[in-house]
């Protein structure tokens, strides 16, 4: 699963991200808001849909500023022996009376939650843990609410607005090893060059006299983290009808609860899990909900 390291700094009480399971793509028509000539308009455009099962909040972690910048003071995980079993846990961290001792000095909170697999269309059981930043103008006011939501689920909807701008971090499909023309897009070589035309005609200049890290060859390609960034939400819903195609999505089946729909494409392959993530470059703007015309249901069994 994708890490997330950087948030954004937003001053509303609540978490900044949320986790699903992409299901697969379709094609979406709605009417054009924004400012470019089609303003007004309806416009086809391509579109992710995502499963996002509600996630349940085990415990939260507390921040503090250390030498180095910013450290994790301590856990709180809820006393709950089902969660605790699922977790491989013996006993729940308890770290309030240290949070209450250092409240002044404290620098943010994130929640501790895991995903729900089983209640989606792909056949996992094993849960993924998360981390998930929660958004605030004090740190008191962070500390009550992950108070509030320990041991409880969140739902997409107590995260994001449909019209919202989100940024998907996922991990991408991998390739294993390829040569540099499929890797990297070099140009193939004429025919009598050194006998091959898929490689590479130099692999740098004679001084320095090593090969640099910069240069053009053959290696790994794909299953990298990447972040893409303000992918627009088209829809929310919890009846899968309205979006699964017939026959269900390819390699993928039906999806089973709560869904979201972004424009355009995701990283990765049908079933690996997406972060979603509150937009960093767009902190502040104000979602305007799509009017959407019409969501393709045709089958993709071809």
């Amino acid at each position: 699963m994708a890490r997330i390291t950087s948030w954004p700094a937003i001053e509303a009480v609540g978490p900044l991200g949320f986790a699903g399971y992409k299901a697969g793509m379709t094609s979406v028509s709605f009417i054009d808001d924004s400012t470019s000539p089609s303003k007004g308009l309806e416009i086809s455009a391509s579109a992710t849909i995502i499963e996002v099962p509600p996630i349940t909040v085990y415990g939260y972690r507390a921040y503090i500023e250390g030498y180095g910048g910013k450290r994790a003071l301590c856990d709180v995980v809820a006393q709950d022996e089902k969660l605790l079993k699922v977790l491989g846990f013996s006993k729940a961290p308890n770290g309030t009376p240290l949070i209450e001792k250092h409240m002044n000095e404290l620098t943010g909170f994130s929640l501790l939650a895991i995903s729900k697999p089983e209640m989606t269309g792909i056949g996992a059981k094993k849960p993924v843990r998360m981390e998930l930043a929660v958004g605030g103008k004090s740190a008191k006011e962070m500390y009550d609410y992950c108070k509030s939501v320990l041991g409880k689920e969140l739902h997409i909807t107590d995260v994001f607005k449909e019209g919202e701008f989100v940024d998907a971090i996922a991990v991408t499909k991998g390739k294993g090893w390829q040569g540099a023309v499929k890797r990297l897009g070099v140009a193939q070589q004429r025919r009598k060059a050194t006998g091959k035309r898929r490689h590479v005609g130099t692999l740098g200049p004679w001084h320095p006299a090593k090969v640099m890290y910069t240069a053009t060859m053959a290696g790994q390609m794909g299953f990298h983290r990447r972040t893409e960034y303000n992918k627009r939400i088209l829809k929310m819903g919890t009846d899968p009808k309205d979006i699964v195609p017939a026959g269900g999505f390819l390699h993928f089946g039906n999806v089973k609860g709560d869904y979201v729909v972004l424009r355009g494409s995701i990283a990765g392959p049908v079933k690996r899990i997406v972060r979603l993530r509150k937009a960093m470059r767009l902190v502040g703007v104000a979602p305007k909900k799509p009017e959407l015309k019409y969501i393709s249901l045709r089958s993709k069994q071809g």
